[in-house]
């Protein structure tokens, strides 16, 4: 019975271990994802001072009034789907290239940039 148990401990210790791992892995992409997807048009910073980011009135992610603007769920919204406005794209859809659990930390990362 005690080895039952013990196995049973460590079963739920190497679950718990990986869920964590999974969990921090994610968090960590989503630099990596906002460098290779967004950056471009958003700057490295978030600020949307680029060619790009000029040229389509993007708004600045540092500013806590433009982050306060927008719910995580919009803003998944328009990483999935992109944003078109008056027929113009301003921004293309990535929910053909990330994951949903990519976007949700993506949403998770433009929060800590104001």
């Amino acid at each position: 019975m005690k080895l039952k148990s013990k196995l049973s401990s460590k079963i739920v210790v190497v679950a718990l271990l990986v869920g964590c791992l999974v969990g921090w892995s994610a968090r960590a992409d989503a630099p990596a994802a906002w460098a290779t997807n967004c950056a471009a048009c958003h700057g490295k910073d978030g600020k949307g001072s680029t060619m790009m980011g000029r040229r389509l009135s993007i708004k600045d992610l540092t500013d806590p009034k433009v982050q306060a603007s927008f719910t995580d769920a919009d803003a998944a919204n328009d990483i999935k789907n992109g944003i078109t406005e008056g027929g113009t794209t301003k921004m293309k859809a990535f929910g053909d290239k990330l994951s949903d659990d990519d976007i949700k930390a993506l949403v998770a990362y433009v929060r800590t940039l104001k």
